[in-house]
């Protein structure tokens, strides 16, 4: 079953990354590293990505005639997606086992982050024609 993790930070604390030492970023980043590796060689690891920051996101409708309509950045909100992990994995129970590793990784000082971490099975079925 394939589930997606997702990566939700605040409002407040999207921008801080960059405000990490050195030392703080690179140790997030083995992490993140070594829990891809480890996914992969289990063969449970789809794909990741981060996501660019909120202001750069539009919301988009169909206009009347079908063309897009783009509004500004996105309507209030507390929390923002800032990147997904997607599995394949044999339980939803493993799906959580690997969020919370990923929650658990190192922010400044190497204290753990614990952020929350959203778990959603990816719905794979056809529709029928």
């Amino acid at each position: 079953m394939k589930y997606i993790l997702m990566m939700h930070v605040s409002k407040e604390g999207y921008g801080v990354f960059g405000a990490w030492t050195e030392k703080d970023i690179q140790a997030n980043i083995a992490c993140v590293k070594a829990l891809n590796k480890a996914l992969t060689e289990s063969g449970e690891f789809v794909s990741a990505e981060g996501l660019a920051f909120p202001h750069q996101a539009r919301l988009v409708r169909a206009g009347n005639d079908g063309a897009p309509i783009t509004d500004g950045v996105f309507p209030e909100s507390k929390e923002y997606l800032a990147g997904y992990l997607v599995v394949d994995v044999e339980s939803v129970e493993r799906a959580y086992a690997i969020a919370a590793r990923w929650s658990a990784f190192p922010g400044p000082g190497g204290a753990p982050l614990n952020m929350a971490i959203e778990v959603r099975q990816v719905m794979s079925g056809r529709l029928e024609e």
